[in-house]
């Protein structure tokens, strides 16, 4: 996925993107995974089945979900014999959680897990909301073991011209409607304008290869509106 835009005024500035995130998503929490479920026509629920899919381990291998939200990725990590741990920084998001993986509070770029422990990593549709994409990469690398496997799951734009018009529309006008009908008028116009954070693909490959990852592999899916990015732990 190439970002085609570039981050508008009314984006937070880093310096205060980790305050304005953790704020709005303590706003939206109670009702999260009601719009996740109609906004994606329940496509979020197969994306997160093909990430954990992907991740390739073996039954009893512990795998940190980081922004885990109110834990859908930790239920398909548990569902398919994985064990889980699920980590936000949001108090809202872990106060709604449907899961009984373990949950822990913390900042995605300081997991405060030890080195070189976990078989595994997910995260589902956040890194655009981080403060420092490298950093968080870098923070993987730490607690991750060697040969530990990783999918991020992120939305992205169709490849598709005329596909592309129509996500656009709906990215950019129907979510924000309906989700200021049933939750934060301004939680859901920043969700598709945060997708001006993140960088084109190849940016995006090279920082997770620099932090110590290999195997870097990219798929797009649903006809391009979502993207799943998987990587290798190296030594």
């Amino acid at each position: 996925m190439r970002s085609r835009r570039r981050p508008s005024s009314e984006l937070p500035q880093p310096q205060d993107k980790a305050a304005a995130v953790e704020q709005m998503f303590d706003e939206i929490a109670p009702r999260y995974d009601l719009l996740n479920r109609l906004l994606t026509f329940r496509f979020d629920t197969r994306w997160r089945r093909r990430a954990v899919a992907a991740l390739g381990l073996a039954p009893g291998e512990t795998v940190i979900d980081v922004a885990c939200g109110t834990g859908d990725l930790c239920n398909e990590l548990e569902a398919a014999g994985l064990r889980a741990i699920g980590v936000d920084f949001s108090a809202g998001m872990l106060a709604e959680a449907t899961t009984h993986a373990p949950l822990l509070r913390s900042d995605a770029l300081d997991l405060g897990i030890r080195g070189d422990s976990l078989d595994g990593a997910t995260c589902g549709f956040a890194l655009r909301n981080f403060a420092e994409l490298w950093s968080f990469f870098a923070e993987l690398a730490r607690v991750l073991r060697p040969g530990a496997r990783v999918a991020m799951l992120e939305v992205a734009e169709p490849p598709n011209p005329l596909l592309r018009v129509g996500h656009r529309l709906y990215f950019g006008k129907v979510v924000p409607t309906v989700g200021s009908l049933l939750s934060s008028r301004s939680a859901y116009r920043y969700l598709p304008e945060s997708v001006a954070y993140l960088p084109p693909t190849p940016e995006l490959a090279r920082q997770i290869a620099d932090a110590g990852f290999g195997d870097i592999k990219h798929e797009t899916l649903s006809g391009g509106i979502a993207q799943l990015i998987t990587a290798t732990r190296v030594s």
